[in-house]
């Protein structure tokens, strides 16, 4: 990898992790584009950009993260004991489905649930606009839909989000509570794979990429979050399953077109 390899793919993590075009996928694809091989090193760096999008939640809502929302973060709890149990129990089959043509087809089928949930939404009944309302029914929910983002290219943002707004969530809410829910799930997996590739970070040869990936996916991130939330205000999440439907058709036009190569 090099560090023209780190910021491309610290920019993909920073900009996807939180926007509901499933940042697994993207990196997959990217990974592929630049061919760089699924291997303990680029793992490692995959590790350290997680790190940095944890941060960058952490930054974004300092005043959530202390005992005055103990209420809040045992639904966040709640809500991500499900695809932790799922996860776990399952993990091998998960890791077998990471190809390009499921990302593909996960894209399509997400963007089209999107477009379907925003053509039946009515504001009125989207009651819950602050995240500290979401009962701990509506968190369980919330944490049942986020299971389906174990299927590369679902997006743990787009599965979290859609959970929310079928529970009576309103758009903004929904993200929030997403951006929230982000940190336990990646805390788990950075975590994990932290204890698999702690000797793959210490290498020296590896730093100087380790450091740019993990500057440019935390400001990326940063930024993500501050301007997905402006635009939540003024539109829709048509566009991103506008976007997804189209993402996905194209990589299965390119993978039908490299096979017959």
């Amino acid at each position: 990898m090099t560090v023209f390899d780190s910021i491309i793919l610290g920019i993909i993590e920073g900009f996807t992790e939180f926007l509901p075009i499933s940042s697994t996928g993207h990196l997959i694809v990217a990974s592929e584009f630049l061919n760089l091989e699924q291997n303990s090193i680029n793992k490692a760096y995959e590790v350290i950009i997680q790190f940095a999008a944890i941060l960058a939640v952490i930054l974004n809502y300092p005043d959530k993260f202390n005992t005055k929302h103990i209420n809040l973060w045992s639904k966040i709890f709640i809500a991500f004991l499900p695809i932790a149990a799922i996860g776990f129990l399952f993990s091998s089959y998960v890791k077998a489905m990471f190809t390009i043509e499921i990302v593909a087809y996960m894209f399509i089928v997400g963007g089209i649930v999107f477009l379907i949930v925003e053509k039946f939404y009515d504001e009125s009944k989207h009651t819950v606009s602050n995240v500290e309302d979401v009962s701990f029914k509506q968190a369980l929910y919330i944490g049942i839909a986020q299971i389906f983002a174990l299927i590369p290219g679902t997006s743990r943002a787009g599965a979290s989000i859609i959970g929310a707004m079928l529970v009576g969530l309103n758009r903004k809410a929904s993200a929030e509570f997403s951006f929230l829910l982000a940190f336990p799930v990646m805390c788990a997996t950075t975590g994990y794979d932290l204890l698999k590739h702690h000797e793959q970070l210490l290498q020296s040869s590896n730093l100087l990429n380790l450091a740019v990936g993990f500057v440019v996916a935390f400001f990326v991130a940063f930024l993500t979050i501050k301007l997905f939330l402006k635009f939540l205000e003024n539109f829709t999440f048509v566009s991103f399953g506008i976007y997804r439907i189209a993402f996905g058709i194209l990589l299965l036009i390119i993978l039908n077109n490299n096979i017959n190569y």
